[in-house]
């Protein structure tokens, strides 16, 4: 099963604190700005030094959310190794368990905005999450969560970048982690191999596992979704 603990103070500080508590995995939560308001991607920072685990996860994580959202992956399908020009690399490098930064949506872009101040759209950026971590920790373990900009000693009253409308990053990147803890750590079982489910209105209406191999294939004359053996 899954503990979550989130991690305040300078970045370097909160990867010490989670080495030193054998966190097995550690995300950290931002959300994208851009000059332009029509700017719309998704992608993961990786540490310069960062594992093949933290790789691959950064780029399903990426994947999964423009799937979801519609839009498209930069970087490296996905991950930017070693961050813009450098500039997160020191959020996860010094961290000894496999590490992620995330950049979901553009904060800057009223569309997207719109979904981050939504309790649906955070939801589903939690959902995703959790997903991402089911698949590459299957056996459990404790997830470190960090919130971007927020609770650093060395700028207190840092936010992140303004949200189109109204807000800032950094505290609805917190809404999206606060509700990916409480998934986390309500999931009663672990090793889980591949799980389908079906969601109405946000609400989990069916669901099985799979073998994680299995072609799933959604017919949309029939509106069937077919899993074969």
């Amino acid at each position: 099963m899954y503990k979550v603990n989130f991690y305040k103070g300078n970045y370097a500080t909160r990867q010490s604190k989670a080495n030193t508590d054998k966190a097995v995995a550690y995300v950290e939560h931002h959300f994208n700005s851009s000059s332009s308001n029509t700017a719309s991607y998704a992608v993961v920072v990786t540490g310069s030094n960062a594992s093949p685990t933290s790789k691959n996860w950064g780029r399903w994580y990426a994947k999964a959310v423009a799937t979801f959202f519609g839009t498209q992956v930069a970087g490296d399908s996905g991950i930017l190794v070693g961050g813009w020009n450098g500039r997160g690399d020191g959020n996860l490098k010094h961290t000894k368990m496999p590490a992620i930064l995330l950049e979901p949506l553009f904060a800057s872009n009223p569309q997207h905005a719109d979904i981050i101040r939504s309790e649906r759209g955070q939801t589903d950026l939690a959902r995703i999450l959790v997903e991402s971590i089911q698949r590459f920790f299957p056996n459990g373990g404790l997830i470190a969560f960090s919130v971007g900009h927020k609770y650093k000693e060395s700028n207190a009253n840092d936010r992140g970048a303004d949200l189109a409308g109204g807000g800032s990053e950094a505290d609805y990147a917190e809404k999206v982690l606060d509700k990916a803890a409480v998934m986390l750590e309500a999931i009663d079982r672990i090793g889980m191999a591949r799980t389908i489910r079906v969601i109405h209105d946000d609400k989990v209406v069916f669901e099985t596992e799979v073998d994680v191999d299995a072609l799933v294939v959604w017919d949309p004359q029939r509106g069937l979704l077919n899993i074969p053996e």
